[in-house]
């Protein structure tokens, strides 16, 4: 360590600086080692060198002084987490619904990356420069379930490929307004901002949005209503939520995406259900450190359950 900076040095490989750099030391991601070039951090035969792009210097000997990570601006908060698994590249959470995961306009504090900040101890990725939690995907504020988070620079990289490539198999459960006829089947569609409301998620013409794709398979059906799970091929903001609207069965309590009258109440108190009823129930992937493969499962949240009663009465 020199002057608060860690030096890394190693030989480096063949094709551009940048790819050789992030081959050699694989606990930074491309980006990353982009950036700290630019910066003027990178020394090749004790020369500064600061072109990403050149291929002249395989098989020379380099070193790279790489600045601590900057506290994220997000304050670390003492909020109870439902940890389901964790280790030193990667924690799983079994989010409740209500919080939310990232600080923004709005919900500034108590969020999940509040928690994760106080529960890891700084001991956070540094990925781009900045010490905070990897998160490489979310759940909505009151949907429930499995997310998980990078903890490590490799895991960060390594998660986020996962889902950029798909390999990432995801399980929801929703209630939904009436019964899907037929009982299983594939919605394939463009999601993107919808052009009348931007606050929401749509189903766009081809190649106006993202490609989506989501299976469902109905579990159970009561008279007016229907518990579905359903598979995510990829992930698009609000997917399910969106895609099982598009078929005419929105979630129950979805005041986004429903127009229809949510009359439920659950509990002693006879509370309203006023959430969208979606639970992120399974989560497998491989580990993107050790190449072991995971997969976590978590049970209903007791409003669900409680709804479910309801419904089977």
């Amino acid at each position: 360590m020199v002057g608060g900076n860690t030096i890394f040095s190693g030989v480096l490989g063949d094709g551009r600086l940048d790819s050789a750099l992030a081959t050699a030391l694989p606990q930074f991601s491309r980006a990353r080692i982009q950036a700290l070039i630019a910066e003027n951090a990178l020394n090749i035969g004790g020369k500064l060198a600061n072109d990403a792009s050149s291929k002249k210097f395989a098989g020379q000997g380099f070193e790279l002084s790489v600045p601590a990570p900057k506290p994220d601006k997000a304050e670390a908060q003492d909020i109870a987490l439902d940890i389901i698994f964790e280790d030193e590249h990667l924690i799983v959470v079994n989010k409740p619904a209500g919080l939310v995961v990232h600080p923004a306009a709005g919900h500034a504090d108590g969020t999940l990356v509040n928690a994760l900040l106080h529960h890891c101890h700084g001991q956070l990725s540094g990925i781009g420069g900045v010490q905070r939690p990897g998160i490489v995907h979310r759940i909505d504020k009151d949907t429930s379930g499995l997310l998980v988070v990078a903890k490590s620079d490799v895991a960060h990289e390594g998660l986020a490929k996962l889902f950029a490539t798909h390999d990432i198999e995801r399980k929801y459960f929703a209630i939904v307004s009436g019964i899907p006829t037929p009982p299983a089947g594939t919605v394939r569609t463009q999601i993107g901002r919808s052009t009348i409301n931007r606050k929401k998620m749509a189903v766009l013409p081809e190649n106006k949005g993202r490609h989506a794709v989501t299976h469902f398979r109905t579990r159970e059906s009561f008279a007016k209503t229907a518990l579905v799970e359903c598979t995510l091929e990829t992930g698009r903001t609000h997917q399910v939520r969106v895609h099982m609207a598009h078929i005419g069965h929105p979630l129950i309590g979805d005041s986004v995406y429903s127009n229809r009258q949510n009359p439920y109440r659950i509990g002693p108190n006879q509370s309203k259900f006023d959430r969208q009823a979606l639970h992120a129930a399974s989560l497998g992937f491989i580990h993107p450190v050790s190449g072991e493969t995971l997969r976590f499962d978590s049970g209903l949240p007791e409003d669900m359950q409680l709804l479910l009663s309801l419904l089977r009465v």
